[in-house]
C-alpha cells in the first residue's frame, strides 16, 4: 500500500513593492484550480494508479494563504518522492511568482508542472519557445499546454512512474465538455472567498476575434459546453456544502450554445425545489438580442453581469477587432439588464493608439452622462502572451516589457504613440477618480432606485471596485478583504526587512489605510441612507435611463465623437431601413389578402 500526492497550487502575483498579493478573503475564486482539483479527485476515487495506491489531493490558493512549501516538500520527500506539485491557471503576470515557487521546490528535488494561460498562450501563438518557458524546462519543470480533462489519467501515471515529458502540448486536442468531471472545491477552500463564492465554467470558447484576447487562442473559438445535467450535479454538490454563490467563468456565456437549457435547469432548481442560487456571468454587448436571454438569466439567479464594453469610440473598437460592439445599441442594452434587476459591470480599455488623457476623460464623462452602466473596471491595453496583439509585436521585434509581472493590465508594457509611460500610467490612475466621483455614485444610486434596485448594492460595488484601486492600490480582480504580507516571501531582488521592523510598520500602515477606507464607506453609507429615504427617487430619470426612442442618434453626444461614430450611426440607420423594408414586403401579401 502506498500514497501519491498531488499538490495543486494557484500562485498569486507580486505587487509593486515585491510582496505577494494575499488577503484574509479573496474576491475571485480560481476555476482552473476547481477543475484540476475535481479531476484529480475523480482519478483518485477510480484508483487510476492501482488498488494499492492512494492518491492524496490538496489545493492551495496563494491569494488566500501563505503556501506551506516546506511542509509540502517534506511530505513528498518522506513518501519516496512520490508526488507532484501542479501550478495551475498561471497567467502571465503570475508566471514570475510561479517560477520562484518552482525553484524552491526543484531545489529539494520535488517534481513540478506548470500549466495555465501563459504556457498555453505562448505555445499556441509563437513559433519558438520564449526564454521564460525555456528557463522552466532548464529547471526541470514540466510544461502543460491545453486542457487536461481527457489526458489527466495518463499524465498522472507518467508522473507516478517518474516518466513525465518536458512539454505536453494538447492545444490541438481540446476536449468536449459533456459528461466531463465538473469543477468543484471543498467548502474549506471556498469559505476563503467573499460570500463563500465558488466558480464553474458552463462552457469554453468564444467566436469573436478581439485582438487583445487570449481566451480565443487558448480555449478556441468554437463553443464547447457542459450539459444541463452536469450543471445540476455541481450545483447540488455545492448546495450540500452550503455554497450558493457562483462566478460562471465562461468568457462569453451568451455564446455558449447550451445557454438556454442550462438556464432552464437552474430556474427549475430555484423555482421548484427552492435551491437558492445567485451568480455573475460575462457576456458580450449583443447578448440582449438573444430572445429571452436576459429574462431567463434573471430568473436563474443572475445578480451581476460583466460586459466587455471596452470603448465608446468606434476607432478604438476597430483597432481591437471588436466589431460586435455597436455603440448605437449600448444605451438600450444596459437598460434591458437594469429592467430585470441586474447590476452591470463593464470593462473599459484605455491606452489605444489614438487615446490621450483629454480624449479618455471626454469619453468617461460621456459614459457617465449617457449610459446606465453601474460599474466600470479600467485596464490598460496590454499585449498578453497568447493574444494576437502580442504575437504581432513579438514577431516584429517591437519592444515589450521583459518583466512578466507587469502584465497585469495595470502597467504600461509597450510604448504609446501619444503618451509617455509616465503619463499613460498617471492617466490610468486618474481615470478611476474621474468615474467614481461622489456626484456620480449618487447618480448611480438614484438610477438604481428608479429601477427598483436597492442603493446598498451600488454602495457595496463602489467600495469594492473603487476601493480596491484607491485604498489597496490593486485592480479589483486581484483584490480581497484585509491585505496580508509576508516579509519572507518578497520577490528576489527586493530588500527584505527584518520581521521586528516590518510587522510594526505594516500594522501602522494597515491601520491608517483601513481608517480612511472606513471613513469613505461611512460617507457613502450616509449618502445611501439619504437617497433610500427619498421616495421621489423612484421617479428619478436622466438621459441615461430615459427610454430609447427612434431618431435619438442626432441628440447623443456619443454618436458625434468623430467620423467613425457618425459612420456607425449611419450604418445603423441603413440597417433599420433595410429591415423595415423587408418587413413591409413580407406583410404586403397578407394585407392584400385581407
Amino acid at each position: 500500500m502506498g500514497n501519491f500526492h498531488i499538490e495543486i497550487i494557484k500562485p498569486s502575483h507580486y505587487d509593486n513593492d515585491g510582496y505577494v498579493l494575499q488577503w484574509w478573503k479573496a474576491w475571485i475564486p480560481s476555476n482552473s484550480m476547481a477543475c484540476l482539483y475535481a479531476i484529480a479527485q475523480d482519478s483518485a476515487n477510480r484508483k487510476v494508479l492501482g488498488e494499492d495506491v492512494d492518491v492524496v489531493v490538496n489545493a492551495y490558493d496563494e491569494m488566500t494563504m501563505r503556501l506551506p512549501l516546506d511542509r509540502i516538500a517534506r511530505t513528498i520527500k518522506s513518501n519516496d518522492n512520490k508526488g507532484i506539485v501542479c501550478l495551475v491557471g498561471v497567467q502571465s503576470n503570475q508566471y514570475p511568482r510561479a517560477m520562484d515557487i518552482a525553484k524552491k521546490l526543484r531545489a529539494q528535488g520535488i517534481t513540478v508542472a506548470i500549466g495555465g494561460f501563459h504556457v498555453s498562450g505562448c505555445i499556441s501563438m509563437l513559433k519558438d519557445l520564449p526564454q521564460d518557458l525555456q528557463d522552466a524546462l532548464d529547471l526541470g519543470v514540466t510544461l502543460f499546454a491545453g486542457e487536461v480533462e481527457e489526458c489527466f489519467d495518463d499524465f498522472l501515471k507518467e508522473a507516478y512512474e517518474g516518466k513525465l515529458q518536458p512539454v505536453y502540448n494538447k492545444m490541438n486536442d481540446l476536449p468536449g465538455l459533456q459528461h466531463q468531471v465538473a469543477p468543484i472545491l471543498p467548502e474549506s477552500i471556498v469559505r476563503k472567498y467573499d460570500g463563500k463564492t465558488s466558480s464553474f465554467d458552463a462552457g469554453r470558447g468564444c467566436p469573436f476575434q478581439c485582438s487583445f484576447c487570449t481566451i480565443i487562442n487558448v480555449q478556441g473559438r468554437k463553443s464547447r459546453w457542459r450539459d444541463a445535467d452536469d450543471i445540476e450535479t455541481l450545483i447540488r454538490a455545492n448546495h450540500a456544502q452550503g455554497i450558493h454563490s457562483f462566478f460562471i467563468t465562461d468568457d462569453n456565456f451568451a455564446r455558449n450554445k447550451n445557454w438556454e437549457p442550462i438556464f432552464d435547469r437552474i430556474i427549475e432548481l430555484r423555482e421548484n425545489e427552492g435551491i437558492s442560487i445567485r451568480f455573475l456571468i460575462q457576456v458580450d454587448t449583443l447578448a440582449h438580442r438573444l430572445p429571452n436571454f436576459i429574462e431567463k438569466a434573471a430568473r436563474a439567479g443572475c445578480t451581476n453581469v460583466f460586459i466587455g464594453l471596452e470603448s465608446i469610440n468606434p476607432e478604438n473598437l476597430a483597432h481591437m477587432k471588436k466589431g460586435q460592439n455597436r455603440i448605437t445599441e449600448y444605451r438600450r442594452m444596459f437598460q434591458m439588464w437594469k429592467e430585470h434587476g441586474i447590476m452591470t459591470y463593464a470593462g473599459f480599455i484605455m491606452g489605444l493608439p489614438s487615446d490621450t488623457p483629454e480624449s479618455i476623460r471626454r469619453d468617461i464623462e460621456l459614459v457617465k452622462r449617457e449610459l446606465p452602466v453601474d460599474v466600470l473596471e479600467f485596464t490598460m491595453l496590454t499585449p498578453l502572451p497568447g493574444s494576437e496583439d502580442h504575437k504581432v509585436l513579438y514577431e516584429k521585434g517591437t519592444w515589450l516589457d521583459p518583466d512578466l509581472n507587469r502584465y497585469d493590465l495595470e502597467h504600461a508594457t509597450i510604448e504609446h504613440p501619444k503618451m509617455s509611460k509616465e503619463l499613460w500610467q498617471q492617466t490610468y490612475e486618474d481615470i478611476w477618480d474621474w468615474y467614481y466621483t461622489d456626484e456620480h455614485i449618487e447618480t448611480l444610486m438614484r438610477r438604481n432606485m428608479a429601477y427598483g434596485i436597492k442603493p446598498v448594492r451600488v454602495w457595496r460595488m463602489c467600495l469594492q471596485i473603487y476601493g480596491a484601486m484607491h485604498f489597496e492600490g490593486v485592480h479589483p480582480q486581484q483584490c480581497g478583504y484585509l491585505r496580508l504580507k509576508d516579509p519572507q516571501e518578497r520577490r528576489p531582488g527586493f530588500k527584505r526587512t527584518p520581521s521586528f521592523l516590518f510587522y510594526p510598520a505594516f500594522a501602522v500602515e494597515s491601520l491608517i489605510k483601513y481608517v480612511k477606507f472606513g471613513a469613505y464607506a461611512w460617507k457613502l453609507n450616509r449618502m445611501r441612507m439619504r437617497i433610500q429615504k427619498d421616495k421621489s427617487n423612484r421617479n428619478y430619470t436622466d438621459l441615461a435611463i430615459r427610454p430609447v426612442v427612434e431618431g435619438e442618434e442626432e441628440s447623443l453626444e456619443m454618436f458625434d465623437l468623430n467620423d467613425s461614430s457618425r459612420a456607425a450611426v449611419a450604418k445603423a440607420k441603413r440597417q433599420k431601413e433595410i429591415l423595415s423594408d423587408s418587413r413591409s414586403k413580407d406583410a404586403a401579401p397578407l394585407d392584400a389578402a385581407q
